[in-house]
């Protein structure tokens, strides 16, 4: 089969592998679709971050190199012994929750396994979607209902990620998204349907600012600074305070990963409000004086849990389809390095695997 595999920064490779075959508790996926995420331009650019070289990750019992892509969906073409009789089967289309988790420790024991002392995702600490077949553990594996699209299925892992981020938001009324890449602009849709009355987006690109209120955000906040608009205005902060009114925003999603970012977030929230991490940055810093008088807080959002019942919900009702589709052998001209050179103004690039060769598959095989 073909899979796009990760060997080094910038050594990203389109290569012939094995068709994996399930073990225990396991499932192997036909992919359908499988998304880019700004991760894996991360570890494409100047990795590793994430992906394990030296030692295996302790839940994959992998490292690199390593098949990529952790946003994918499929059909399950084989079942490995010991999955359970109402887990998937051979046949049904499933949306990959790529989380993996060891059940034991007290995290996954209270339901909040993304923060599972063994945290990971298969695409970055074990082989992922990037490939015409993946094999995952079963608890991963969503059965769709007839009427989602595998396009929008392919959406449910970064949707997730600005789901579970306007849960930790709590009950608001009014947001700031700073930052309008893909979690950032799912983040503007899902606060629509989620029916909150304003939402400010923000961001330095016109054409994002655009999508987002084609998205539902109801006001635009322009980041750029006169002066050199490649840069971020240090007074944005206080432009979607006043967009928002006098008081400023219940919540503000930072989705850059920048002290810039921050800081406007934190301008435009009102006393008592909250601001949420969602960017990833090493270091940021804050003016801890005016934290506490102000009674905010600031809150992280790593993944996810249990936000896939509501999105196939979601999807039913209204759909999230807004993606671009390239094929496997062109992912990294057309997919890694297109985004990274910020071309194009779709939320998502989708990778399609295509029709596989055939393949021999043990117990439980698709006919």
């Amino acid at each position: 089969m073909k899979a796009v595999v990760w060997y080094g920064p910038r050594d990203v490779r389109v290569t012939e592998r094995a068709v994996p075959v399930p073990g225990p508790h396991e499932v192997l996926l036909q992919v359908v679709y499988c998304g880019i995420c700004g991760s894996d331009l991360h570890e494409y650019a100047d990795g590793p971050h994430a992906i394990p070289t030296r030692a295996p990750h302790p839940a994959s019992g992998a490292r690199a190199p390593l098949v990529l892509g952790h946003e994918f969906c499929g059909t399950v073409a084989a079942v490995g012994d010991g999955v359970a009789a109402d887990g998937p089967a051979a046949g049904d289309r499933v949306a990959v929750e790529p989380h993996y988790r060891c059940g034991t420790c007290p995290r996954c024991r209270a339901g909040e396994y993304n923060i599972c002392r063994h945290f990971g995702f298969a695409g970055l600490m074990g082989d992922g979607g990037l490939a015409e077949y993946a094999v995952v553990p079963s608890y991963m594996a969503h059965r769709l209902p007839p009427d989602v699209p595998l396009e929008q299925a392919a959406f449910f892992e970064p949707a997730s990620v600005a789901l579970h981020a306007l849960r930790r938001a709590g009950d608001v009324r009014s947001v700031a998204v700073v930052g309008l890449g893909p979690v950032g602009l799912l983040t503007v849709l899902l606060a629509a349907r989620r029916g909150i009355w304003r939402i400010i987006a923000a961001d330095v690109r016109p054409d994002r600012l655009a999508l987002a209120g084609r998205l539902g955000a109801t006001d635009l906040a322009d980041a750029r600074d006169a002066a050199d608009p490649r840069r971020p205005d240090p007074r944005a902060g206080e432009r979607i305070r006043r967009l928002a009114g006098a008081e400023g925003v219940d919540a503000a999603f930072e989705a850059v990963g920048s002290q810039s970012a921050l800081d406007a977030c934190l301008a435009a929230t009102r006393r008592g409000g909250r601001t949420v991490l969602i960017g990833l940055a090493p270091r940021l810093a804050f003016d801890a004086l005016a934290l506490v008088n102000k009674e905010q807080s600031i809150v992280a959002s790593v993944g996810y849990r249990h936000t896939y019942p509501e999105l196939i919900r979601l999807v039913r009702e209204d759909g999230l389809d807004l993606t671009s589709v390239v094929p496997l052998e062109a992912v990294v001209e057309r997919g890694f390095a297109a985004l990274l050179e910020g071309a194009g103004t779709d939320i998502k690039i989708l990778a399609a695997p295509g029709r596989p060769r055939a393949a021999v598959f043990g117990r439980g095989a698709a006919q």
